[in-house]
């Protein structure tokens, strides 16, 4: 059941606020007129364009410190998680225990956690099992006053994820890519995203769980997606095949590195079983209410993130 509109010029909180989507979300909010005030963990970089952004200092394990970012808000957008993690327990930790800890915090106010698109699928990973478990702790703490967006894969500038797809794109004449044609796969520039929270916040009070679809809800055949990236890199590599077995066995060496190492890897079994599952569309019946909102399509969106990866040094 809807409840009334925000009024711009209201306070929002938000977490992630340094990662990949939190500072195009904060320029988001703060161009639509919101106050705006950021958890940030003191060995955290500061956000590009500080001004007029109020900081809480500390992390989603206090919970006073959380209390102190929620207080006098109107909304409190839960952008922070974890990608990759050395092990379940860690992803637990930060994607279920901290929604859930950020959830208390909120008090009787109002609640936007951005998931993933992967937590359709809880069984194919640890961190679509977070993300999944993430938002059922809390939508016990605040039920009504929950809203759940899940994203499919996003990209954009500042993303370190997506550039290992530009990379390999730019890298030679052949340009191994998975196998299924029939697969499809949602993508989502980061403004797109950004926008679609913003759209919750400005809008009538709407609570469930929703996705973002980005230009295309219906998702991209591998082969366009690898097509855009080469283009986008200014080549025309021929296109190679990679069976799944072998993307499985590619997923266990480098976790089994990454483990040698100490360190977390995004590329582990589970993240293989994710890019090899068949469908990441989204249905109409998942979109947000309201009209779709404009979005950034493909090849432009690849364009310019090839184009900030170059001006900022991470591509040649």
């Amino acid at each position: 059941m809807a409840t009334a509109s925000f009024t711009r010029g209201r306070l929002v909180a938000v977490t992630g606020a340094t990662g990949f989507l939190g500072p195009r979300l904060v320029r988001a909010l703060k161009a639509a007129g919101w106050r705006v005030r950021v958890l940030v963990r003191p060995s955290s970089p500061g956000l590009e364009d500080d001004s007029d952004i109020e900081a809480v200092s500390g992390d989603l394990g206090d919970p006073a410190t959380l209390e102190r970012l929620a207080q006098g808000t109107d909304a409190v957008v839960h952008a922070a998680g974890l990608i990759k993690a050395r092990d379940r327990a860690a992803f637990f930790d930060v994607n279920v225990e901290g929604a859930r800890r950020m959830a208390r915090a909120v008090g009787e106010g109002r609640m936007v956690l951005i998931s993933s698109l992967a937590a359709r699928e809880p069984a194919l990973s640890d961190y679509a099992a977070s993300k999944r478990a993430g938002e059922e702790a809390a939508r016990q703490v605040l039920g009504e006053r929950l809203t759940v967006l899940r994203p499919p894969a996003i990209y954009g500038p500042g993303d370190r994820e997506t550039l290992g797809l530009f990379r390999l794109a730019g890298a030679g004449s052949w340009l191994p890519m998975p196998s299924s044609a029939a697969a499809r796969l949602a993508l989502a520039h980061v403004d797109d995203v950004a926008a679609s929270v913003l759209g919750r916040l400005d809008g009538a009070w709407t609570p469930g769980v929703f996705a973002v679809g980005g230009a295309r809800p219906e998702g991209y055949g591998w082969r366009e997606i690898f097509e855009t990236a080469a283009a986008a890199m200014g080549r025309r590599p021929i296109l190679a095949p990679v069976p799944d077995a072998l993307i499985r066995v590619a997923a266990a060496a480098s976790e089994a590195a990454a483990g040698l190492r100490r360190e977390p890897t995004i590329f582990t079994r589970g993240k293989a079983r994710e890019l090899l599952h068949p469908d990441w569309s989204v249905s109409a019946a998942e979109s947000p209410p309201g009209p779709p909102l404009p979005s950034v399509d493909l090849r432009t969106g690849f364009d310019r993130t090839v184009a900030w990866y170059r001006q900022a040094g991470w591509l040649s």
